[in-house]
């Protein structure tokens, strides 16, 4: 009898600090990463050669984020991801007429793209099967077909997807970052 109860503390000890752990980066590692990143896009800023004027038409979409602030952590965690994803699938697109460097667009998609991999690693096994945000999704797939798209590519979209980009990172930041342990 006691034996098992000793089993059983043991194993609900390994299983709390597991779990901890998978969050670890979180609590540890995110600031950085998000800092980086928000390095990086302003590197882009700076080697930018056009500074434009023209306003995004694509409206931005603030309700999201408001739900987004309403749900559990692991639904915060799961938006976060996506905004990750959906930034790191732009930046894939054709960027021939800007003047970044390509080994910062380069970081910048490998910083943004570890982002997105820890943080999914933090969500719980519910979370695995939760379906991406469909209005998020059409968000993005518009910014890229009526900004980038019907612009031809051109450095002043760019300039507007980077300075978008930016408010969709420190919006993340600031839903992950309400998640984080204070230490």
């Amino acid at each position: 009898m006691l034996g098992r109860i000793f089993f059983t503390c043991v194993f609900l000890g390994l299983f709390c600090a597991c779990s901890s752990l998978s969050c670890r980066w979180m609590d540890h590692k995110f600031r950085q990463y998000s800092g980086n990143s928000f390095n990086l896009l302003d590197m882009m800023a700076n080697n930018s050669t056009n500074s434009t004027e023209e306003q995004n038409t694509v409206a931005f979409p603030h309700n999201l984020y408001s739900q987004a602030s309403k749900a559990s952590a692991e639904g915060k965690l799961s938006f976060a991801v996506q905004i990750l994803k959906e930034v790191s699938a732009l930046f894939e697109e054709d960027q021939s007429s800007t003047s970044w460097q390509e080994v910062t667009v380069e970081n910048f998609l490998n910083v943004v793209n570890k982002q997105a991999d820890e943080l999914h690693s933090c969500i719980g096994a519910q979370g695995e099967t939760k379906k991406k945000n469909t209005k998020l999704h059409l968000y993005f797939k518009r910014l890229s077909n009526e900004t980038l798209k019907k612009m031809g590519h051109s450095a002043e979209a760019w300039e507007l997807i980077r300075r978008e980009v930016r408010v969709h990172l420190v919006r993340a930041d600031l839903l992950v970052s309400s998640l984080i342990s204070s230490n």
